[in-house]
């Protein structure tokens, strides 16, 4: 039933993208981040539906009637130079042939990101996106938090695969969903959808401290002071992410004083000491060759070429090839320090633009969707850059649609002040209608 279900979805959903091809992004979104063919038992576990959309969705940008146009901003531009670099750094990897298969992938998911930077134009379409990045990761939280309440925090959360199969990994993707949840709470009119919204970040809570992981642990910790900032009515969140943390931790097997010796004292935990072998590792590599090891560098060669000499103490033995578990450190390996410094730059830039939005935005009530998408986007990204400071997700979709968010958000208030500025009229009118049939957001018809 799963299989039909899912087959029906996608295979109905591919003629509408041919007329609109932001549709195709939403399916591809859909697919890449929830993977929902993977809940599935029988022959869709491994059928090619994103290879499905994503063709579907190339075709229609020249089939679409609407446009069709990359912005030319400097996060986008600088986007485009790190797919440049990752194609250089193939190149000159240790492993080239073995490397190319990596980056083949990469760059299916990069495509996409493009195609949805030049597709995704007016508000319905943005919004919609969010959605889709929100519930596809919300259902995982909801699910979650249920699974560790009924086993009173002894069972761990697990992911669907990919590249959130490990429980560390679900953890932070779940948490970065968190505040586009809040996002869509504070701009839906539905009162129903709204305590919805309340249940599934509350679970999604729960199945973040569910997954048991050490970095999602901090990462929520830090995004819960920022999302308190960045929150309207700071009183009440700051009350509600106190009940909540007092809450979910009452259903933990363990305290708050166990996950911070677990932290501090690292040295005495293998695991810990593993990572800081593999970021040596990483900066042995990047110090010894400019365009790093390339995507397959977790190799014995490597390892005992650029691994740390062995100590008792330290716990580090070159013979065991680990991953790189860091965003930071897994690029700097890979790509070397131009590849990281660009991979920071993006990051820098999307948080620049989001805080101009929310400067522009400020007390315009006509953009207050504008200024609250920008503010959580923010608080999504600080989650990533902390959790992904214990993981190896430098790729992963999720933070790449923040970018995609912030950009086409950027261009579409850019359009809507310059109409505004040569029509007065409407702009007097705003946000003023009804709420949209199926997101029930005020003025998606824009």
């Amino acid at each position: 039933m799963r299989d039909l279900f899912i087959t029906a979805i996608v295979l109905g959903t591919l003629p509408f993208i041919f007329r609109h091809a932001w549709i195709g992004v939403l399916l591809w979104t859909w697919l890449s981040i929830m993977n929902p063919h993977r809940l599935a038992w029988g022959f869709a576990y491994n059928a090619p539906f994103a290879a499905m959309a994503a063709g579907a969705t190339l075709i229609a940008l020249v089939t679409t009637k609407d446009k069709v146009r990359l912005p030319g901003s400097a996060t986008s531009n600088t986007l485009i130079v790190f797919i440049i670099w990752m194609c250089i750094t193939t190149v000159f990897a240790v492993f080239p042939s073995d490397s190319l298969d990596q980056l083949n992938k990469i760059i299916k998911i990069q495509l996409m990101t493009l195609v949805a930077l030049a597709v995704l134009h007016d508000k319905l379409s943005i919004q919609l996106f969010v959605w889709i990045n929100a519930l596809s990761l919300g259902f995982y939280g909801v699910k979650g938090g249920i699974y560790t309440i009924q086993t009173a925090g002894g069972g761990r959360v697990w992911g669907p695969g990919g590249f959130i199969g490990g429980n560390n990994e679900i953890g932070l993707a779940i948490l970065v969903a968190i505040p586009l949840m809040y996002y869509l709470y504070l701009v839906t009119e539905h009162k129903w959808i709204r305590r919805g919204l309340i249940g599934a970040m509350l679970l999604s809570a729960v199945a973040v401290l569910g997954t048991q992981s050490r970095g999602a642990f901090l990462a929520i910790g830090v995004m819960s002071v920022v999302l308190w900032w960045r929150a309207p009515r700071k009183a009440l969140m700051g009350a509600g992410i106190l009940a909540a943390g007092i809450a979910a931790l009452a259903v933990m097997p363990w305290s708050v004083g166990d996950k911070l010796n677990s932290i501090t004292s690292y040295e005495e935990d293998s695991s810990a000491m593993g990572r800081i072998n593999a970021w040596e590792t990483a900066i042995n590599i990047a110090n010894d060759r400019p365009f790093g090891a390339g995507f397959e560098m977790y190799n014995g060669l490597v390892w005992g070429l650029y691994a740390p000499n062995p100590t008792v103490d330290r716990a580090s033995d070159p013979s065991i090839v680990r991953a790189a578990h860091s965003i930071y450190f897994q690029v700097l390996g890979e790509h070397g320090w131009i590849g990281l410094g660009l991979f920071l730059m993006i990051g820098w830039l999307v948080w620049r633009d989001a805080a101009r939005l929310r400067k522009r935005t400020r007390d315009k009530p006509e953009f207050l969707w504008v200024f609250h998408l920008a503010s959580m986007t923010q608080v999504a990204l600080m989650g990533f850059a902390v959790g992904g400071a214990f993981l190896s997700l430098a790729y992963f979709d999720l933070p790449y649609n923040l970018l995609v968010i912030i950009v086409v958000l950027q261009r579409w208030l850019n359009a809507q002040v310059s109409e505004n500025a040569n029509n007065p009229a409407p702009a007097a009118r705003g946000a003023v209608g009804s709420p949209h049939p199926v997101t029930g957001f005020v003025g998606d018809r824009q």
